[in-house]
């Protein structure tokens, strides 16, 4: 599906100012969207919404499927009278400019447990009802979910293998035993749920009134401890132990002699393809329900795979495995339609990549960031780009803007002079425009970016273990002179019909 000429900003929802230690589907979310609509930006891209396991990376969660708990907005909960009123006044005080997980994570897991509590116990009619729905209509993945985190809390988070082996590996008696022992927990894992998808649709549907659609991002491996691996065992690739026998990474370039170890377990893509990739087609459909359109990562591993077997300690002794390739899409549009997706195609990306990329269709990606290094053929350099295409200064494991700048060796920075020409605005600014007016039918900038902010405010640094995820920004700085500024490059490179921008607030 080719995507309209457009715009917008990458920031995920944890980085929104909210009064306990996070970003929520609460006021400024909303706020947010009107500062899209009020800047003529009609994209808001977000990183993958799953609730979080290790390291808090939202690449790294326990389901593809559920939804993040810290996400739920605790005085809407209150509002709806599922939280008592003291139990928010008793909260701790949190940074307002970082995230500090293991004082969040505590605080809001009890407020919404004692939420499903109170819920269960005195929810009216409607609310029960409406609660029931969501169980039915979901219930392909939440049952299996909501037991499979009640059994974590039950094992005090340890992971999935490590339980008794006739629940690891899902003995049907032991898991009824289970179900029935943990029958509040699981509840409460449900109840949590409903609460995020009801939030979350709330915020989209005025995101669509607003015109405003949102971008998901759907990594292409899952965590091994997830309850994605543990309910679908015969998907992966693992040994009668139910271990990984090859983990995912990517091999040796120019950035790392030992190439990248992820440990994500591979998929075994003969049985997907023998059950017409049916876990696919339910992971994309329920991702719709929470986006616009898919951005789908690691693109290239579609085609083949880099797979190293377990216990290596490094991605050295890898080896290319074939992916599905065009049957997977093809299974996808036959069962969802004309799904519009994003494929990130970064990093060595093949001429059977590329080829595939483009009988199906998708805008592949660039960054501004690596388009400085080489000489005037370089790919990422505007003047090289088509039209399908999404461009980006930065993505969330790039640094900011201001922080890349410098950090430039000497060629770079005579690279990008030259080809931005007289200095006329800050830098930042004259490489957002740089972004708007190429052909890209899409240019998306990290929040962070349009901000000006140096790399205390970076989302991620790949490899680094804690301190990601982090960053938060305050509600004065979503400025009248951030929004016009970006309203004018939209209107000046046509990412903005004219009479869309007419209907603008204080569009002249």
């Amino acid at each position: 599906m080719r995507l309209t000429r457009s715009a917008g900003i990458l920031l995920h929802p944890t980085s929104f100012p909210a009064p306990f230690g996070i970003g929520e589907i609460g006021e400024a979310a909303f706020r947010f969207i009107d500062f899209l609509a009020e800047s003529a930006q009609t994209l808001w891209q977000v990183l993958p919404l799953g609730p979080t396991g290790y390291g808090d990376s939202p690449y790294a969660a326990f389901s593809s499927m559920a939804g993040n708990p810290l996400l739920i907005n605790l005085n809407w909960l209150e509002a709806e009278g599922d939280v008592d009123p003291e139990v928010l006044q008793e909260a701790p005080a949190f940074d307002e400019e970082r995230v500090d997980y293991g004082r969040v994570i505590p605080f809001k897991m009890a407020v919404l447990r004692h939420a499903a509590t109170r819920f269960r116990s005195q929810a009216d009619e409607t609310a029960r009802a409406a609660f029931e729905h969501f169980c039915r209509d979901h219930a392909a993945w939440l049952d299996d979910f909501a037991l499979f985190m009640a059994l974590k809390d039950a094992h005090n988070g340890a992971a999935w293998n490590t339980w008794p082996w006739e629940v690891a590996s899902r003995r049907p008696e032991a898991l009824a035993a289970w179900r029935e022992r943990l029958d509040d927990a699981v509840f409460t894992h449900k109840y949590i749920q409903f609460r995020f998808f009801e939030q979350w649709q709330a915020l989209h549907r005025y995101a669509e009134e607003k015109g405003v659609q949102i971008i998901g991002d759907v990594p292409i491996f899952v965590a091994y401890d997830s309850v994605d691996v543990w309910a679908n065992p015969h998907l992966f690739k693992l040994d009668e132990n139910l271990l990984p026998t090859v983990v995912a990474g990517v091999p040796p370039d120019y950035f790392s002699e030992t190439g990248q170890l992820w440990g994500n377990p591979l998929y075994r893509w003969d049985v997907l393809a023998e059950e017409q990739y049916a876990w696919w087609v339910e992971r994309l459909r329920q991702t719709l329900r929470l986006v616009d359109i898919v951005r789908l990562d690691h693109f290239r591993g579609f085609v083949a795979a880099w797979e190293v077997p377990a216990g290596e300690p490094t991605a050295v002794n890898g080896r290319w495995v074939p992916g599905p390739g065009e049957a997977l899409f093809r299974a996808i549009e036959a069962a969802l339609g004309d799904v519009p997706i994003i494929a990130e195609d970064l990093g060595f990306i093949t001429p059977e990549v590329e080829a595939l990329r483009r009988r199906l269709g998708y805008p592949g990606m660039k960054v501004l960031q690596f388009a400085f290094g080489t000489d005037a053929g370089n790919p990422y350099l505007p003047h090289n780009y088509e039209a399908n295409v999404v461009v980006y200064t930065g993505t969330h494991d790039n640094e900011t803007l201001v922080g890349w700048a410098g950090h430039l060796s000497p060629r770079e920075k005579a690279n990008l002079h030259r080809y931005l020409g007289p200095a006329g605005e800050p830098l930042h600014w004259a490489l957002i425009r740089l972004a708007y007016r190429s052909v890209a039918d899409l240019a998306i900038i990290p929040l962070q970016d349009a901000l000006g902010l140096d790399n205390s405010a970076r989302m991620n640094h790949p490899g680094r273990l804690g301190g990601n995820w982090s960053w938060r920004y305050r509600p004065q700085a979503l400025d009248a002179g951030i929004r016009d500024r970006l309203r004018e490059m939209a209107l000046t490179y046509g990412r903005i019909e004219p009479d869309e921008a007419a209907s603008i607030p204080g569009y002249m």
